[in-house]
């Protein structure tokens, strides 16, 4: 496995030379005359715990029972946009080993959970996983997006749906050797309930903008309304969270949050979207009757749904094991080729 930092997304590399560059132009004529013109570039760089993956367990469960092949290329930090607060958007690229045979392959986009407040693409899980979808011979983006509390409900999303569309652009596609009708997305956590809203936004084509033809998604909260957290008894640890992903007013209550609807991919369902893998551990954090009735609504709009419950209380891509990434892996080539 190679990492390497590129230029021509642009990296983070070529970033930092061009504000060191504009820095030197501020020193020879003032900055105040470029003040009201530049905005301070800053990258998605989480540290320490707010790094780790959502997986809290040191065990060996999960993503980190897949021994990475020889012969993955691993492009890091490729940015796919910069926001208007200057914050510089980056992801991974995990690519097959080339095979002259193969003149386009499928894409999944991957996303990272942790409560939408913290995680990182690039940590030993994600990491992982992005050479796993790999070694299953999908070119895997593993992305980063804007997180709480710098951003809000709905920051993430418009990021992950950026991503897909760059990655759909032509020369992003001749660049990765990707079929741009073929991207599919995964997520486990936070990143799950994105992957789900990827799915669910939109109507129509799966092959234009940010739609995407597939997703799997392992353990996303789906349901963040009030009156569903608490049918599904969640725990008010977990409606803090989704309070504070959303921005609701603090102490009034999600009932009070417009905001739980439009980011409830089970809102936003229709017959139209993709086809869905959902997994889930029965004794987990995040409530298995969200994932049952998201499943129901996709089942009833006509959408095809596969859901995989296994037991016990591991969560997210803590699930991910030699037993469960066959039938994920199956599912993406159903639907992506």
């Amino acid at each position: 496995m190679t990492s390497t930092r590129i230029a021509g997304g642009r990296g983070i590399r070529s970033r930092r030379a061009a504000a060191a560059a504009l820095a030197a132009i501020a020193a020879i004529v003032g900055v105040g005359a470029l003040s009201g013109f530049h905005t301070q570039l800053r990258e998605i760089d989480p540290t320490g715990p707010d790094a780790a993956s959502e997986v809290g367990s040191a065990d060996i469960i999960g993503i980190r029972t897949f021994t990475p092949p020889a012969g993955i290329d691993v492009q890091a930090d490729l940015e796919y946009g910069t926001r208007e607060d200057g914050t510089l958007l980056t992801l991974d690229v995990c690519s097959p080993a080339p095979d002259a045979l193969v003149a386009t392959r499928p894409a999944v986009v991957s996303i990272h959970g942790g409560s939408w407040a913290r995680g990182d693409k690039a940590n030993a899980d994600w990491r992982n996983v992005c050479v796993w979808l790999a070694s299953e011979g999908f070119v895997a983006a593993s992305v980063n997006y804007r997180l709480v509390p710098d951003a809000r409900f709905p920051a993430a999303i418009d990021d992950v749906a950026l991503a897909v569309e760059w990655l759909r652009a032509p020369a992003q596609a001749e660049r990765f050797g990707i079929d741009p009708a073929r991207i599919g997305a995964f997520g486990g956590s936070a990143g799950g309930n994105l992957a789900a809203l990827l799915g669910t936004t939109g109507e129509g084509p799966l092959d234009e903008g940010s739609r995407v033809a597939a997703v799997a998604e392992l353990s996303g909260p789906v349901g963040l309304s009030a009156a569903e957290l608490a049918a599904d008894g969640g725990s008010a640890w977990l409606s803090g969270i989704v309070g504070e992903y959303l921005g609701c007013e603090p102490g009034a209550g999600l009932d009070a949050c417009p905001q739980q609807a439009e980011a409830s991919p089970a809102n936003r369902v229709d017959p139209t979207d993709p086809p869905f893998f959902i997994g889930h551990a029965q004794q987990e954090i995040v409530p298995l009757a969200q994932s049952q009735r998201f499943a129901d609504t996709l089942d009833a709009a006509g959408v095809p749904v596969r859901l995989e419950v296994v037991p016990g209380a591991n969560h997210s891509i803590g699930i991910l094991d030699d037993a469960l990434r066959p039938r994920v892996a199956a599912f993406l080539h159903a639907y992506l080729g």
